[in-house]
């Protein structure tokens, strides 16, 4: 399969092998859907200027490699800020993932930009480790080109990795930049993991991503950190790089328990 998703009409989608996790069970990794979603808020009433600047994701279920389906709607309208939400529903409408978003009215002109902190060394300067066997030959291990500044899978503590979409979301459209960072911010606790995956699950149960400005380019970097208490709830959090500079953060709650 060419990409993520193949679309099917109506708001319709299918999931290609492009979207399964490393966990098995036959479910997507989460950047997938989280990236579909964005699509759909994004596009929804779409006017010029109008940039999502926060988007967040409750996962409800797993998600699985399937006919998923999107609906979207405006919870709260406005000139030069908006509230959107969207569902992500399997094809006997069980709910999978929701999502909201603020969507503002940018101002290109008149503000200086602010320091937003040094910039990652770039992909150039990242070397490509082996993702850890995960009894798939497609997956999104393999949609995505992953590229470490420090750090590796299986190498417990902060990372600092590039990531790139192999293919694109949806079959036949170009990415948009804010799906290739929803695509890409939800490995923020897959990639930082304090824990052999082997024997732990760490399992997020949200992504929340803000963004100063669009992403530029197609690489997204990730300087990644989790930390997990002794109680068993985990955070992850990312600062979030295009090639230029630190563009937003994401974060996750972490549900942590022993295989």
């Amino acid at each position: 399969m060419e990409a993520f998703f193949e679309p099917l009409g109506d708001g319709r989608f299918w999931a290609t092998e492009n979207t399964l996790g490393p966990w098995g069970g036959g479910s997507q990794h989460g950047g997938p859907p989280c990236a579909l979603l964005g699509r759909a808020l994004e596009r929804h009433e779409a006017r010029d200027g109008m940039e999502v600047v926060r988007f967040t994701a409750e996962i409800l279920r797993p998600v699985p490699q399937a006919e998923v389906a999107v609906s979207v709607r405006t919870a709260r309208g406005g000139r030069n800020v908006e509230l959107l939400e969207a569902t992500l529903a399997a094809a006997d409408g069980t709910e999978l993932v929701r999502a909201s978003a603020w969507r503002m009215n940018l101002q290109r002109d008149g503000f200086a930009a602010g320091d937003a902190g040094p910039p990652m060394p770039g992909p150039d300067q990242g070397a490509p480790h082996p993702f850890f066997d995960v009894g798939l030959e497609t997956g999104y291990h393999t949609g995505m080109e992953w590229r470490f500044v420090e750090g590796a899978f299986l190498e417990p503590g902060p990372a600092k990795v590039w990531l790139r979409m192999r293919v694109p979301l949806v079959a036949g459209e170009a990415p948009t930049p804010l799906q290739r960072v929803l695509c890409a911010a939800d490995s923020g606790n897959g990639v930082s993991a304090t824990a052999d995956a082997r024997t732990l699950l760490f399992i997020n149960t949200d992504l929340t991503v803000h963004l100063r400005r669009p992403l530029r380019g197609e690489w997204v970097g990730m300087d990644a950190r989790t930390v997990i208490e002794a109680d068993g709830v985990g955070l992850a959090e990312s600062v979030l790089h295009d090639t230029d500079g630190p563009i937003g953060r994401g974060a996750q709650a972490l549900f942590v328990a022993p295989r």
